[in-house]
């Protein structure tokens, strides 16, 4: 029998908490909580869990402070983390992805948008996280083939420059994931590559311009970048 997947909430809020405790563990999660990031630094050291639901606006130590020490730390930078956040905070939404978040939830939220984005993101760190994915990928009326750098739209063949391509394998992959310009240039480029609005920006004008109607998909998420519809 498969063990419980280890989930740690970091909420000061208790109605919220005692909510979110309660539909984890009716889905079958193993729920430990806390009301501070001092506390959750301690249960951590203590526990690592396989995923972190980190409250941004947290008594004392921040969620974003909270999440720095995690991804700075080489035991638990491989730490999930969802951020719950209110729709004010669209700055320290950014931030946090840039620290190295993997997704974040808006207050208030529902029960299935909740579980949905916990399974996601676990399911996500089962398959080993960002690494590079050569596998045919289909999505919506979409074919994206990795090895032979080739897209499909209804048997159609679209042609994209190498940047395009990259950006829309990395969307496409993580369907529903929003990502800041900077992951984007990071995963497309990497490390030390200028970054700039701009030059994502772009990137995605073309992207959307060659796929034509697909190229909905691809949609803007305000104030933090962009993500490809699930």
């Amino acid at each position: 029998m498969k063990s419980k997947r280890h989930i740690l909430l970091v909420e000061d809020e208790e109605d919220i908490l005692e909510l979110v405790s309660y539909n984890l563990g009716k889905e079958g999660y193993q729920v430990d909580s806390v009301t501070s990031g001092e506390e959750a630094l301690q249960r951590i050291k203590a526990s690592p869990p396989d995923l972190v639901l980190l409250d941004l606006m947290l008594p004392g130590v921040d969620g974003l402070e909270v999440c720095k020490t995690i991804k700075n730390n080489p035991d638990t930078k491989g730490l999930s983390i969802i951020m719950l956040t209110a729709r004010s905070e669209e700055a320290d939404i950014v931030t946090g992805l840039e620290l190295g978040a993997d997704d974040y939830i808006t207050k208030p939220f529902s029960r299935r948008v909740l579980l949905a984005r916990v399974k996601a993101v676990l399911r996500r760190g089962e398959q080993g996280g960002d690494g590079e994915d050569s596998e045919i990928l289909r999505i919506h009326d979409i074919l994206i083939n990795p090895g032979r750098h080739e897209v499909l739209i209804d048997g159609r063949p679209v042609l994209l420059t190498l940047t395009e391509f990259r950006v829309l394998h990395f969307l496409a992959n993580r369907p529903g994931w929003v990502f800041t310009r900077a992951q984007i240039v990071e995963a497309v480029r990497g490390d030390g590559y200028p970054v700039t609005d701009r030059s994502v920006d772009v990137q995605i004008v073309g992207l959307r311009k060659k796929l034509g109607e697909a190229g909905k998909y691809v949609e803007t998420v305000r104030g933090v970048g962009y993500r490809f519809a699930e």
